[in-house]
């Protein structure tokens, strides 16, 4: 490369190449070539693969990430999807939104999970942006709906199927631990070590699971029950209306009475405190895939654990951001 001295400023400055990579000493075709192996392989590997070092194969690598996020353009997201994830011990959390129906993380970053770090999201997605957004799934977290409702007055809050289930699971886990309480001597070795046949969905249990599972239904009557309704609760999903769909869950808490379930009676109870949040899928236009968001957090939690931690959070960032973009 040239240098030249800059007439306006006296400087002395080298000459800019587009075909350069922001470390001159490699093209920007190299660079591409770094990033899409790194997709697939650790920072490492690749360096030991094409004979750099860990740093410089990281730069590149930050490099195509950053064009791939430019390629793509500023989002205008319809339909979010928001959820916190850990980045390391002592509750340090991170707030990750999705744009739902292009299936792809927008935005990540906070410094927790309260109102102001999910606010900043906002913020930076600009009022005109922030009114085109119809729809909101999160957890029933507090902070995340009212800093949506705040910034979007006239968004529709959609709680997440997956995180309402997984309280019905710990209601579930609890009675089993009562009963295991209760029981003694050989009515006990039903139930021991069969927290997760219980919790479960049938259809994912194999041979062995299964024979265990009747075992423990035919063996104790209130699991028995408590495994029944946690298996029926799932059908509030698959209604279309919203009268309907709070019919079928009267019925659920009218098979309450009367069988001593007090994890359940409180679980019935948070439902009905959320219920405008949940019945909100009955909806058609609400009938969006619920599953991506934790999909996501999964491939998140694979990314850490394939680098053992990142504490670059710059490139932690990146990351999330474009793993689910097309390669360039």
């Amino acid at each position: 490369m040239r240098r030249v001295g800059c007439r306006s400023c006296g400087k002395v400055k080298r000459e800019r190449l587009a075909w350069l990579a922001d470390n001159p000493f490699y093209t920007k075709r190299f660079a591409w070539l770094v990033g899409r192996r790194c997709r697939a392989a650790t920072i490492q590997d690749v360096a030991r693969e094409l004979r750099l070092h860990w740093e410089t194969v990281k730069t590149l690598e930050k490099q195509y990430m950053r064009e791939q996020l430019r390629r793509v353009g500023t989002p205008g997201p319809k339909v979010i999807g928001i959820d916190e994830i850990s980045i390391r011990k002592g509750h340090t959390y991170r707030i990750v939104v999705s744009d739902l129906l292009r299936r792809r993380p927008i935005w990540f970053g906070g410094t927790d999970r309260s109102e102001a770090s999910l606010a900043l999201f906002f913020q930076e997605l600009g009022i005109k942006k922030c009114r085109g957004i119809r729809l909101a799934v999160m957890d029933m977290w507090k902070p995340f709906r009212n800093a949506t409702i705040q910034h979007v007055p006239a968004v529709r809050i959609l709680f997440d199927k997956f995180h309402v289930l997984s309280h019905l699971g710990e209601a579930l886990d609890e009675v089993r631990k009562s009963e295991y309480a209760r029981l003694t001597g050989k009515n006990r070795q039903f139930i021991k070590g069969q927290k997760y046949t219980l919790l479960s969905n049938h259809a994912n249990l194999t041979l062995d699971g299964r024979r265990s599972l009747a075992k423990l239904l035919q063996a104790n009557r209130r699991l028995n029950i408590a495994y029944l309704l946690k298996e029926s609760f799932g059908q509030l999903w698959n209604y279309q209306s919203e009268a309907w769909a709070r019919r079928f869950f009267e019925n659920w808490k009218q098979a309450l009475k009367w069988q001593r379930l007090k994890p359940y009676e409180k679980f019935a109870r948070m439902v009905d405190a959320h219920w405008a949040g949940i019945a909100s899928y009955c909806h058609p236009q609400n009938k969006v895939p619920l599953g991506f968001v934790e999909g996501l957090n999964n491939k998140i939690r694979v990314l850490q654990r394939r680098a053992y931690g990142l504490r670059d959070e710059e490139y932690l960032r990146l990351k999330i951001l474009t793993c689910m973009l097309p390669e360039i």
